[in-house]
């Protein structure tokens, strides 16, 4: 393992891990709300004991959340000092904002959590949103600063020197809504059907059914939505994503070379050598239609970038279809729950076994995403202007960094899942 790879597997890996506890960080207290808002308006103490069980939950990815999020903020400066050499200035204030979102939600937690019986009940509740809206708050911040790495705006180089920031324009550059909106959605897809499929799990054991069937509506309901809507943010983003970065495009579908009615592929496996996609289905001009709206659009494919300059295709193509293919179902599934809801007026058991086996698909899919993000901008640390590699630090060691944070990221997942099961086993 080279110094490079070490260092972009401690990346990869605490941004994996963080990633998962930023979307149940930043989504859950919507759930808390929502219960709250019910045991407000009805007085049904069930929907008591779900607000205080998902509150401490919620207390608990807060804190697991900002610790990982924390060392993302570190590895930056110790393992990319090149990049952290010209984006610092550029892209200080997402991260300074997001900074100031993290302290309100900070503060929103410490007033919901011990502000029971203290404050009034309202303005009670509306600390607990708060901590939902700040939390989402320091996503879109965070996003915005991982979209300008897509693309980079907002500065001039003169001389090697940063010259003209507009830290406005570098924040809001031409990825930050789409990149915002399809990573919040996702966020609320995952968490709602991560949620849901466990309680339909009680639900299925008899386990407290009056107060799993309620927890399973509100994260139900917030799943089915977000997984309707996800599939039309997808198109836009491959959109703008065909318009500012085509070798992300062309390594999303193994397309390699730049033509008019170009084929879409259903799974397939990139061959970069003989630059052809084998095993895949071709849809003649789909990719062509879904990227520009016409079917004699053409696509730039692969064979208009130098090969050291092309993403690694397979990695790329494989991790974009993954999610492709989870987005697909979820949306079925969604539109399943919808059915049985407001047509059928009730939700069968079988569904309970369905949400169940989907629980985990929403966190893949976002594993995949992010995948066929970063690496799919690769071998750019920032498109176009700095790659990976002139970023790294000349300091040696990485591959200790890489173990250390591997094991300890381990111990701290198992022991969140421990003290998250103690809680619900408390409660249902």
């Amino acid at each position: 393992m080279t110094e490079l790879e070490a260092a972009r597997y401690s990346m990869a890996f605490s941004l994996g891990f963080h990633i998962i506890f930023a979307a149940i960080g930043m989504t859950m207290p919507f759930f808390m709300s929502i219960a709250h808002y019910k045991f407000l308006k009805t007085k049904n103490s069930q929907y008591l004991d779900l607000t205080k069980m998902w509150m401490k939950g919620v207390a608990v990815l807060f804190a697991v959340g900002a610790v990982s999020g924390t060392v993302l903020s570190f590895e930056l400066g110790l393992l990319w000092p090149g990049f952290m050499k010209y984006a610092g200035p550029i892209i200080g204030m997402p991260f300074s904002w997001e900074g100031t979102a993290f302290f309100l939600e900070a503060v929103a937690i410490g007033l919901f959590l011990y502000g029971w019986d203290r404050m009034h009940p309202w303005v009670h509740w509306g600390a607990g949103l708060v901590v939902g809206l700040s939390g989402f708050a320091s996503g879109i911040f965070v996003v915005a600063a991982n979209s300008w790495m897509n693309t980079p705006q907002g500065f001039e180089i003169v001389d090697g020197v940063i010259k003209s920031v507009d830290p406005i324009k570098a924040m809001f550059n031409p990825a930050w809504l789409h990149q915002s909106m399809h990573m919040q959605v996702a966020a609320l897809q995952a968490v709602g059907f991560g949620v849901a499929g466990i309680h339909a799990y009680f639900l299925l054991k008899r386990r407290k059914v009056e107060i799993n069937k309620k927890a399973f509506m509100i994260a139900m309901f917030i799943a089915a939505g977000s997984s309707l809507l996800q599939p039309l943010i997808g198109h836009f983003a491959a959109q703008r994503v065909a318009v500012l970065q085509p070798a992300k495009l062309a390594a999303f579908e193994g397309h390699y070379k730049t033509s008019t009615r170009a084929p879409l592929y259903i799974a397939g496996i990139p061959n970069d050598e003989k630059e052809i996609m084998e095993y895949g289905i071709p849809i003649p001009g789909a990719l062509s239609f879904l990227a520009f709206n016409d079917i004699d659009a053409e696509v730039i494919g692969l064979d208009q970038f130098p090969k050291d300059e092309r993403p690694p295709t397979a990695v790329v193509h494989i991790s974009f279809q993954i999610m492709v293919m989870i987005g697909s179902f979820l949306a079925l599934i969604g539109t399943m729950f919808f059915y049985f809801f407001f047509i059928k007026k009730t939700v069968p058991t079988v569904f309970y076994k369905i949400a169940v086996l989907c629980s985990p698909l929403g966190f893949i899919a976002i594993e995949a995403g992010w995948i066929t993000t970063e690496v799919g901008r690769q071998p750019w640390i920032i498109y176009e202007f700095m790659k990976v590699s002139e970023a790294l630090t000349p300091v040696a060691g990485m591959q200790y960094h890489f173990f250390l944070f591997l094991f300890l990221y381990l111990g701290l997942g198992l022991l969140t899942f421990k003290l998250l099961k103690r809680m619900v086993n408390h409660y249902v």
